[in-house]
């Protein structure tokens, strides 16, 4: 199998963090480079344009999340590269946007050869709630831990 880049989604909850390290141990693994994607849920980023929650208070935990995950994944795989992007789970303008719409979309946008998706059973985030469709409607290999 080639694998040159590895696609977890995230959302700073513990089962993203697990599955955060699983990619990790499958971007060494491959020898590849990881990417982890930051989901929005729609009530955080709802919390966030209605100023309920400090977009810097945010930014910051994501911060924390991928120092975290950085730290973790230069010690295992000092030679690969961590790129990190966020995306919002669900839109008022487009329907067909849904958490994993999103994770597909930039799965083939930065060209993704395998995905690893935390999933929770009756996982209420955003995250948790792409695990199902993503596993369904991924061209490449799916982990969903």
């Amino acid at each position: 199998m080639d694998i040159d880049l590895v696609l977890v989604p995230v959302d700073g909850s513990d089962q993203s963090e697990r599955a955060a390290e699983y990619a990790v141990a499958v971007a060494e693994r491959y020898d590849a480079d990881l990417h982890l994607l930051f989901v929005l849920d729609e009530r955080l980023r709802r919390d966030i344009d209605t100023e309920r929650i400090d977009p810097e208070a945010v930014a910051a935990d994501h911060r924390e999340f991928t120092d975290g995950i950085r730290r973790t994944f230069d010690e295992n795989h000092p030679e690969g590269t961590l790129e990190t992007s966020t995306a919002t789970a669900f839109s008022q303008t487009r329907l067909m946007q849904t958490p994993g719409s999103v994770v597909l979309d930039v799965s083939e946008d930065v060209g993704a050869d395998f995905i690893v998706v935390p999933r929770e059973q009756g996982e209420q985030d955003a995250v948790g709630r792409a695990a199902l469709y993503v596993i369904e409607y991924a061209s490449q290999p799916v982990l969903s831990v």
